[in-house]
């Protein structure tokens, strides 16, 4: 039948990692702190009175001009889906393009996550490392802080290009 095998001694040299472990209120956190985020720079929606699809703002970083196209894609009661993208206005080289980000609002959480990044879709909490695609162990959390570092910027650096809009 079945046969117990001891277990060997690994050598000094050999070092064990630890699977990666979802640090979920971490997660959660940095999802409430994104939605935030997005509703300070979809504010204008709530403050018209009418449904506006497409926001354009200018983040102006060093001697380059950035315009951000925050573009709604899809609504409904409980969540809404939006782009995210990022286009140079000048001269700008092509390795400093920013990926287009797909996002959804959780409006009865209060939360906001990355969906997509060009392209890539259906991120899972946890990656075997090394993988196929070769993401990262955490890749879903590494996505959703790059999101809330960008949503930052755009808060403290930006201005809206529809009328005369400051984000506070």
């Amino acid at each position: 039948m079945f046969t117990l095998r001891a277990a060997k001694a690994q050598p000094e040299y050999v070092t064990y990692k630890e699977r990666y472990k979802v640090d979920l209120p971490l997660q959660m956190a940095e999802c409430e702190t994104n939605y935030a985020r997005l509703s300070k720079l979809l504010v204008k929606q709530q403050a018209d009175g009418v449904a506006q699809d497409e926001f354009r703002f200018m983040v102006a970083r060093g001697h380059q001009n950035w315009l951000h196209l925050l573009r709604i894609t899809e609504r409904s009661p409980y969540t809404t889906t939006l782009e995210l993208s990022r286009t140079a206005i000048g001269q700008s080289s092509t390795w400093l393009a920013m990926p287009k980000l797909t996002l959804r609002m959780y409006h009865d959480a209060k939360l906001a996550e990355v969906l997509a990044w060009e392209g890539h879709k259906r991120l899972r909490p946890r990656y075997e490392y090394p993988n196929q695609s070769m993401y990262q162990s955490d890749e879903k959390y590494q996505l959703n802080r790059f999101l809330g570092e960008w949503l930052t910027v755009c808060l403290e650096h930006g201005h809206s290009l529809d009328e005369n809009f400051c984000f506070e």
